[in-house]
């Protein structure tokens, strides 16, 4: 029978104050939604540094696609590492990672530069500081039945920290311009390094059938999974339509003759209105079948999608797009978080859902770079929109069939203590 290691199960004794849930949620919240929030805000920074470096809105989108490749790239390793050694050291590296690429990234002057710095170097931070890390950690640490309520929270209070970073952001902008605004946030990943240290699961994992597992075979069950193949495809989806609207909408806009404050106003409202959506759907997870949860998702959003392109651009109708938007925003990450666990259980959680994430990230790496491409041959974002509508019907049409019961395994003998 499978057990889950928590504090608060396995001792009879109070767990201290820093292994509590609430804790958890909070550190891990809190961290997730800083990596995230800079991130989300990446785009308030294209226009700043092409004019100010003399680039093309390509360069600046072809280092922010290298970003979200590099990040799921090096995913499923840091998940291995966090299997292995713990989260608190990947989450502790990747906070220092990130706030390297930052300060790198002042000191580029030249378009490969900005790559390594921009695209590699925090690409790398991100994969330790975000779902795959921080997911992985709570959900070894917290009981079972708290387990969706815990994903949920802990990513709406990461939406929240979003919220913030957007108005942050703008304001370190027209303060300090964008070095002064990248100094600053680099700054703030290393005051937030010792929330890792709650978020320790080295013992986390106890002594099951599960635990016997090696993780050639863990992978090789996943691999011949149809199901993980569908969560990949699906997942590629995800990643290609957050990261083009993350990176692109505030120049969209302002093409479209809008003032930079209703793009700064939108991110906002997409980050606020993730608070709620994430932590709705990780309770969602909890009651009702998550496959079908993420085919609703997705086809919702290419119906915001289409609503927003064919209806007229004002202020109304754009904050009724991010409002939608946001609320079905980082809503997918809990729920394939989740799924992972149930159909292959918690053991190797943090590597097969950094295998399923690089599927993420090599969508938000078509998403960023193809929107920069596709402008620069086009001078319209138009046929980047109708690409990220297609790709959200068919998401919901691979995740609907996907088989989410668990892999029961055979009992392995083990030698008598």
């Amino acid at each position: 029978m499978q057990t889950d290691s928590s504090p608060s199960q396995s001792t009879s004794l109070p767990a201290p104050w820093w292994q509590q849930a609430w804790v958890l949620v909070l550190a891990g919240g809190i961290v997730m939604g800083l990596a995230l929030g800079v991130r989300h805000v990446q785009g308030l920074f294209l226009l700043p540094v092409t004019l100010d470096r003399g680039w093309s809105r390509e360069t600046f989108g072809f280092a922010m696609a290298i970003q979200n490749l590099s990040w799921g790239i090096a995913q499923p390793f840091t998940g291995m590492v966090a299997d292995r050694f713990g989260s608190a050291k990947v989450i502790a590296g990747g906070l220092l990672f990130y706030a390297v690429g930052l300060f790198l990234m002042l000191h580029a002057d030249t378009p490969a530069g900005f790559v390594w710095a921009a695209g590699v170097c925090i690409g790398i931070g991100l994969s330790g500081t975000t779902f795959g890390a921080v997911y992985g950690a709570i959900s070894r640490l917290v009981a079972p039945e708290r387990r969706s309520w815990a994903l949920g929270l802990s990513g709406a209070i990461g939406g929240l920290v979003q919220f913030a970073l957007v108005p942050a952001a703008q304001q370190l902008l027209s303060a300090w311009s964008w070095p002064g605004a990248l100094s600053a946030l680099a700054l703030a990943m290393l005051l937030v390094m010792p929330l890792a240290f709650p978020l320790r699961s080295e013992s986390a994992v106890s002594m099951t059938t599960e635990a016997e597992q090696l993780l050639p075979a863990a992978l090789k069950e996943a691999f011949s999974h149809s199901g993980f193949w569908m969560l990949n495809l699906g997942f590629l989806a995800c990643g290609f339509q957050l990261a083009f609207i993350a990176t692109h909408l505030p120049a969209y806009l302002l093409d479209k003759g809008m003032a930079p404050a209703h793009a700064v106003t939108a991110l906002a409202i997409i980050a606020l209105a993730n608070v709620l959506g994430t932590y709705c759907f990780g309770l969602l997870g909890a009651r009702h079948r998550r496959k079908h949860l993420l085919a609703g998702i997705y086809l919702l959003r290419a119906a915001a999608m289409a609503l927003f392109v064919l209806l007229p651009l004002s202020p109304i109708s754009l904050y009724l797009f991010a409002g939608v938007m946001g609320f079905l925003w980082l809503g997918t990450a809990p729920l394939t978080n989740g799924l992972v666990s149930q159909v292959f259980g918690l053991r190797y959680i943090t590597t097969l859902f950094g295998f399923v994430f690089f599927g993420h990230q090599l969508g938000s790496f078509l998403g960023v770079w193809m929107g920069s491409y596709l402008f620069e041959q086009t001078q319209s974002y138009d046929l980047i929109w109708m690409c990220a509508m297609a790709l959200g019907v068919l998401a919901a049409a691979l995740h609907w069939p996907i088989d989410d019961h668990e892999i029961a395994r055979p009992a392995l003998s083990r030698m008598p203590a």
